[in-house]
């Protein structure tokens, strides 16, 4: 009777181990330490009112390839502006200069990173230039009660005044259309 217990103990134990193994592996690749590589990079600034969650080493993006990472976050005291330091790998040099950032989630309650929107301009970026175009992070606690009091055109009543919504007029006979 002991024989069968321990395979059992054993076999357990096994099982655990295995789901921790797993949740360690989930929690490297869904965070900022996964594929964070800190090679030769130029930085860029961008200024922003609300960053939101935004974090240290959050990756930066153009059509959702990351091109870099987020090396600092600060508040400039006379403007009290979050400006976020941008680490771009030295691969994407031929990043326009009218370019904009943005702060986007990944998924519904994933992580933030700013996402790049190049330009058009023949003119690149050089180490230390600011991105001027720059949009904040949208906060779901916002969203949410912009929703809730109505606080957008898709919530307000439609009106149906237009002529296609009138009864229908008859005609000089005196028969309806």
């Amino acid at each position: 009777m002991t024989q069968p217990r321990r395979s059992f103990q054993i076999g357990t134990g096994l099982f655990i181990l295995l789901g921790f193994a797993a949740l360690a592996y989930l929690a490297t690749q869904t965070t900022s330490v996964a594929n964070y590589r800190e090679g030769d990079s130029y930085a860029l600034k961008a200024r922003f009112s609300n960053i939101g969650q935004l974090k240290l080493r959050a990756p930066i993006k153009i059509a959702g390839v990351r091109i870099g990472s987020v090396r600092s976050i600060r508040l400039d005291t006379t403007t009290l502006e979050a400006v976020v330091e941008l680490a771009i790998d030295t691969r994407f040099r031929e990043l326009p200069d009218d370019s904009s950032a943005a702060i986007f989630t990944s998924g519904l309650l994933g992580d933030q990173y700013v996402g790049i929107k190049p330009g058009g301009s023949p003119d690149m970026f050089k180490d230390g230039d600011e991105v001027v175009l720059t949009q904040s992070s949208m906060q779901l606690e916002d969203l949410i009660g912009k929703f809730l009091v109505g606080g957008g055109d898709s919530a307000k009543p439609k009106n149906d005044a237009s002529p296609a919504a009138s009864p229908p007029s008859p005609d000089p006979a005196g028969v309806p259309r």
